[in-house]
This record gives structure tokens, C-alpha cells and sequence, in this order.
């Protein structure tokens, strides 16, 4: 990971002046955003819709795309999701929409992009 420059620094972690090793100050991690996807699955459109709605809107800034399409055969809704977002975004994310009654939702991370 590179040299992170102070006035970086300060933004993310205000108040760490020594960098114990490249990435690191005391022990945590500067997370870097990376390229994945979330597939969601709703099963129960009109009861959840208003739910998975707010959530995705809270993390309207991680979103890079997304697409819906509801599918009358199964009586469900898929929803897929591109994301550059740092993995802790994407748990909490994912978490939040897996709480949903109803919601199956699973994610996948490029190693480096």
C-alpha cells in the first residue's frame, strides 16, 4: 500500500500523527475501495420493496449501477447492484439488506480493482 500523505491522513483518522507501518495506524487499517457486485432477491415485492428502497438509498453513494426486473413466474423481484465501495460498506450493505424479511442478498469482491 503507498506512503499515505499527512493531510490525508487527518481526514481519515483525525488526530494519528505517526504511521506505524505503510497502511496502518495504530492497528487500523485505511480501507481501499474496490469493484464488486450485490445480487438481491425479494420474494415478497409489495411488502418489502419500501424497506430494500430506503436502505439502497442510504447507500446511494457506493452505487455505481443498478437493475431491477420483477419475475411474475416465481413472484419475486431480483435486483443486481455494481459497487465501489470499501468492504466494510459492503457488509454493513448487505447486512442491513439481508435483515429484511423476505430479502436473499449475496455479494462478490475483485481482488484489486
Amino acid at each position: 500500500m503507498p506512503r499515505v500523505a499527512p493531510e490525508i491522513r487527518a481526514k481519515i483518522c483525525p488526530g494519528l500523527t505517526q504511521q506505524v507501518r505503510p497502511g496502518f495506524f495504530y492497528g487500523r487499517a485505511v480501507m481501499e475501495k474496490r469493484l464488486g457486485f450485490v445480487g438481491i432477491i425479494i420474494e415478497n415485492r409489495e411488502k418489502t420493496s419500501a424497506a430494500v428502497n430506503g436502505i439502497l438509498s442510504q447507500y446511494g453513494g457506493i452505487i455505481v449501477s443498478r437493475t431491477g426486473m420483477p419475475y411474475e413466474k416465481k413472484r419475486c423481484c431480483v435486483i443486481t447492484l455494481i459497487v465501489d465501495a470499501t468492504t466494510d460498506e459492503i457488509g454493513a450493505l448487505t447486512g442491513k439488506l439481508g435483515s429484511v424479511e423476505g430479502v436473499t442478498v449475496k455479494s462478490a469482491l475483485g481482488k484489486k480493482i
